[in-house]
């Protein structure tokens, strides 16, 4: 790998959010985030202690995802879920909000909810997806501003399983809301090196992507970027 492809790779959450995934191609999952030099894998919750045994003493973040892909759970079951995957080892925690709170533009309890997460997480760091091809520019603004005030510390486009992925301006709006101290995390469609470098020159400061080996080795890759 050139510095090019480090300094990507370092950048990049290595995911694997496949409901039907088996633990041989978490395994995998791992040993490449460790080859490669990834920022963090991201694992749905029932894999999460195993990765944690795989990547255990290395520089490689552990990230679970909390009310996937709906974000629809009350949240005192989100508090649970996140509570649990720390415990087995999670050092992130990608949360998708509640997107009718959100549609509604109730900032409050979009807040209020991201603030029991956070408590929760003990820690670990908060993503809070918006899932932003759903909503204009003004309501991305105001759900990620109400997402720092709870105490995220990433927001992020889109799970890949919804309505659409990253695009640029939903990146260039997130990092505006935001401003230069809070993470913006690009994910949902990014299958290329152009498209993980544009989303990254758009403002992103980690990018989630399935086909990460790819993206660092210029390989054409075959899974869709989650």
């Amino acid at each position: 790998m050139g510095e090019l492809d480090r300094k990507l790779a370092a950048v990049i959450d290595h995911t694997l959010l496949r409901p039907e995934a088996e633990g041989r191609e978490v395994d995998r999952l791992c040993i490449e985030a460790l080859r490669f030099g990834f920022a963090a894998v991201c694992v749905q919750p029932i894999w999460v202690a195993r990765a944690a045994r795989t990547l255990a003493g290395s520089r490689v973040g552990l990230a679970s995802v909390v009310s996937f892909p709906h974000g629809a759970s009350v949240t005192a079951t989100k508090v649970v879920e996140a509570a649990r995957a720390r415990d087995d080892g999670a050092t992130e925690l990608d949360v998708v909000a509640n997107l009718a709170a959100i549609r509604a533009g109730d900032e409050r309890a979009i807040t209020d909810e991201i603030a029991a997460l956070v408590e929760a997480a003990r820690g670990a760091t908060v993503k809070v997806i918006l899932e932003t091809t759903f909503w204009s520019a003004d309501r991305i603004t105001a759900a990620a501003r109400a997402a720092v005030k709870g105490g995220a510390g990433f927001v992020k486009t889109s799970t890949g399983f919804l309505a659409g992925g990253a695009t640029e301006d939903a990146v260039r709006t997130l990092r505006a809301a935001v401003g230069p101290t809070v993470g913006v995390k690009a994910s949902g469609g990014i299958r290329t090196r152009g498209q993980a470098l544009a989303m990254l020159a758009a403002g992103a400061s980690r990018v989630g992507a399935s086909s990460s080996v790819a993206i660092v080795t210029e390989d054409s890759p075959s899974a869709s970027a989650r």
